[in-house]
């Protein structure tokens, strides 16, 4: 089943218009100051140069030596991972982000979700978020990289891991690696998802195999300025992950004091079991605070993190609600 967060017009449509808290996504809510854009990037069409400078300044962020495919989004590049190979059985470790299933039914693949990262051996195509989306489940890059020798291609989607580099498989990746495919997000942690930027990276020949799927001009003139400047600004990164982790134990207390349970998360977003999700929804939703509940799930609700001092009274105002 395809849902997701950020349906923001399906909650205006319920509980009326007005001045929303939309923490249904993962996505930073205080952004990377959007770069003043040279008039190029509007009106020519991405130079070969552009490009590579882009996929240098992300292997400089990543740590990485592997190649880097400059995609417009993660969400791009799950989509092409299912033509890499011809269909076969593919596993995904879960419960997950639901769109790599999605897009691996859509090409013929045979799907399977499995619960433990010792079900996906044997595997044509294996499949795990790291750190998961919406548990905030973590695997070491040790385990990852023994579980790759298991399986015939594993593909490791890391959109959450920007401020948590430590669990990052990227690092190990190389010019040789011939059966692992690491998926990063722009949009999440640099607040940007409207520019709509994300990166596959991998050894050399599965790089050029995403290449050739992806087709010219795959990334936006305005998504490769913003991109390059944001991925460079190593100061912006450090300060922003020092307040994302502040701001995740402010909004745990907030929700312990509700009454609700931290399942798990990331720096972006936080997971609580609150008996009844779709009543706590409703009732956060009559304070325009919008949330993001599971269809497979009776208590899991995900919370996104508020971006400024009108927000967190918001969420605080709604939080008291709930508890009366």
């Amino acid at each position: 089943m395809r849902d997701h967060g950020g349906d923001l017009d399906r909650a205006k449509a319920r509980y009326g218009a007005g001045d929303w808290l939309d923490l249904s996504t993962g996505i930073n809510a205080v952004p990377f100051p959007p770069p003043e854009l040279p008039p190029h990037a509007w009106t020519a069409l991405p130079t070969g140069d552009d490009l590579v400078a882009l996929e240098r300044a992300a292997q400089a962020a990543y740590a990485t030596s592997a190649p880097v495919v400059a995609l417009a989004g993660a969400q791009a590049a799950i989509q092409l991972v299912p033509r890499l190979l011809a269909p076969g059985r593919a596993r995904v470790l879960g419960p997950t982000y639901n769109e790599h299933a999605a897009a691996l039914s859509a090409m013929g693949w045979q799907v399977e979700t499995v619960d433990a990262p010792g079900a996906l051996a044997g595997a044509d195509l294996a499949v795990v978020v790291n750190p998961n989306n919406p548990d905030g489940r973590r695997h070491r890059p040790d385990d990852l990289a023994a579980l790759a020798a298991d399986v015939a291609l594993l593909v490791v989607d890391e959109s959450f891991a920007d401020p948590e580099p430590d669990v990052s498989l990227l690092p190990r990746l190389g010019h040789d690696s011939a059966n692992l495919v690491v998926l990063r997000s722009f949009g999440k942690f640099y607040g940007l998802a409207g520019v709509r930027l994300g990166f596959a990276v991998t050894g050399a020949a599965l790089a050029e195999r995403f290449r050739a799927l992806a087709g010219p001009w795959a990334v936006s003139g305005p998504a490769i300025a913003s991109g390059r400047a944001a991925l460079a600004d190593r100061a912006w990164q450090e300060a922003t992950t020092r307040r994302l982790v502040a701001d995740a134990r402010r909004l745990d207390a907030l929700a312990d004091a509700a009454g609700w349970r931290l399942v798990g998360g990331t720096r972006l977003f936080r997971t609580y079991e609150t008996g009844d999700a779709a009543a706590a929804q409703d009732r956060l939703a009559r304070g325009h605070v919008w949330s993001r509940i599971f269809p497979w799930s009776k208590g899991w609700m995900r919370l996104g993190l508020p971006g400024d001092a009108a927000g967190w009274r918001q969420i605080e105002a709604a939080l008291g609600a709930e508890r009366s």
